[in-house]
Parts: structure tokens; C-alpha cells; sequence
């Protein structure tokens, strides 16, 4: 597995997630703009999951800052804001970024795998859209159980595996390859994003949250699902989408 997350690691060292969206120079205030109304427009139910403002005074991690979208905002709210990435690259952009907010916060390079805190150190771990990366998620899910104090939320988004992207990524690279018996799983791990990406059915997200007194699963539809399957996306609705969020509770 060390081969394997040195290759996430190179992935995402040399593409911080969502900066190729915009055109803006990296670091400076404009790309960080920039960034976050993409962010928002293509994602916008990211807010209402994160809850952001519900958090003030309490004590936050962050797990895959990305340049740091998401983590500004829980720190504008008031946040004890701890926040780890597993590159140089999104740490100093999100370093860049408190600065030049007035922003106070702990950053700092690290592995979702084994994380630098110690047991029940939070009331909030966060992480949209970065677990399915790591080799080991499991791992990195009991990581997060272990960070969390009694009563504490574990708010994280990971890939369905029954949605319209997964079945869009079967239909070019297994169907239209000349390779039907490709699996979505295969596919996924393939051809989305960094190497060994990985997306999960609901019972087996269960499973990976099994650890948890009570979890709760939240469909996403997203555009990625709507590029896709076009009116067919809105007609199912979000039990075809891309992102799954799980609020889990300590």
C-alpha cells in the first residue's frame, strides 16, 4: 500500500483539488475567490451538510483541506480549527490563505491513516470528498472515531458506487473499451481521479461506520451525475448520485 499512496500523494502534490478550475494565479486573493464561488455554485449543498456556523467554539479537524474551501469557513464561524492534508501543496495554499484572511488555525501535512492528535480531541471531524482516496479508509475511519469525543460527528462525504458517474465511467472505459466485464469498482479505481479511488454501496458504507453509535446517509445529486444522464438525472432524483454524505455520531 505504500507504493499506492505515494501515488495519491504525487497526484494531488502536483493538482490541489478543484484548482484547475480556475483560471487565477495560485495564492494570491483572486484564485481563492475564485475558488470558492465554484466551489459553491457547483456544489452548493456542501453548506447546509457542513452546518459551518454551528460549530463556533468548538473544537474542529478537517481531514483533506483541498486549498481550503471549506476550512476558511469553519474558521469565519468562529472555529477551534485544527486541519491536516496529506500534501505540501494544499498546506501552504491553505496556510496562504488564513493569512490573508487574519485567519487563526493549525494546519499541517499529514496521514488520514494516522492522525497527529490525540484520543477524543474533537466534537467535529469533517472530510468532503477525501477518504476514498487513501488506501485504507477503513483505517482512516476508525481514525476519525478515534478523534471524536462522546457525543461528538463525524460529517463526511464519500463516492457512490450505484450513480450515474460510476455507470458513466463504466460505459466509456469498460463498454465502449471493448471490456464489459470491467467492474464499476475496477473503473473507479482506474480511471477517477487519483489511483485506487474507491466508491461504496450504502450497506457497505454502514459497514465502514459500523464503529459508530448512529449514522445517518444523505444522497447527493450532483452536476458530475447531470453531465452524464442529462433530464434522466432529475426524473431518479438523488438516489443516483455521485456524493454520499454520512453524519456519524460518537
Amino acid at each position: 500500500m505504500a507504493g499506492l499512496k505515494e501515488a495519491v500523494r504525487s497526484h494531488w502534490e502536483a493538482d490541489p483539488c478543484g484548482s484547475k478550475l480556475v483560471t487565477a494565479e495560485q495564492g494570491t486573493a483572486e484564485f481563492y475567490e475564485q475558488m470558492e464561488a465554484e466551489r459553491y455554485a457547483l456544489e452548493p449543498f456542501i453548506r447546509d451538510f457542513a452546518e459551518f456556523e454551528r460549530w463556533r467554539d468548538r473544537d474542529v479537524l478537517e481531514v483533506g483541506v483541498g486549498v481550503g474551501t471549506d476550512f476558511v469557513q469553519f474558521a469565519r464561524a468562529g472555529a477551534r480549527l485544527s486541519g491536516v492534508d496529506l500534501t505540501d501543496a494544499a498546506v501552504d495554499l491553505v496556510r496562504t490563505r488564513l493569512q490573508l484572511k487574519q485567519l487563526q488555525a493549525d494546519v499541517r501535512v499529514a496521514d488520514a491513516e494516522a492522525l497527529p492528535f490525540g484520543d477524543e480531541s474533537f466534537d467535529l471531524v469533517y472530510s468532503w470528498g477525501v477518504l476514498h482516496h487513501t488506501p485504507d479508509t477503513q483505517r482512516a475511519v476508525d481514525e476519525v472515531r478515534r478523534m471524536l469525543r462522546p457525543g461528538g460527528e463525524a460529517r463526511i462525504m464519500l463516492y457512490s458506487r450505484r450513480s450515474w458517474v460510476a455507470f458513466g465511467l463504466w460505459a466509456r472505459y469498460g463498454l465502449a473499451a471493448g471490456h464489459p466485464g470491467r467492474s464499476l469498482t475496477e473503473v473507479v479505481a482506474n480511471h477517477m481521479e487519483s489511483p485506487g479511488t474507491k466508491a461504496y454501496t450504502e450497506p457497505e458504507l454502514r459497514d465502514l461506520f459500523a464503529g459508530f453509535s448512529a449514522v445517518e446517509l444523505q444522497r447527493f445529486l450532483t452536476p458530475y451525475d447531470r453531465r452524464v444522464a442529462g433530464p434522466l438525472a432529475r426524473v431518479a432524483g438523488p438516489r443516483l448520485g455521485w456524493f454520499v454524505g454520512i453524519v456519524a455520531h460518537r
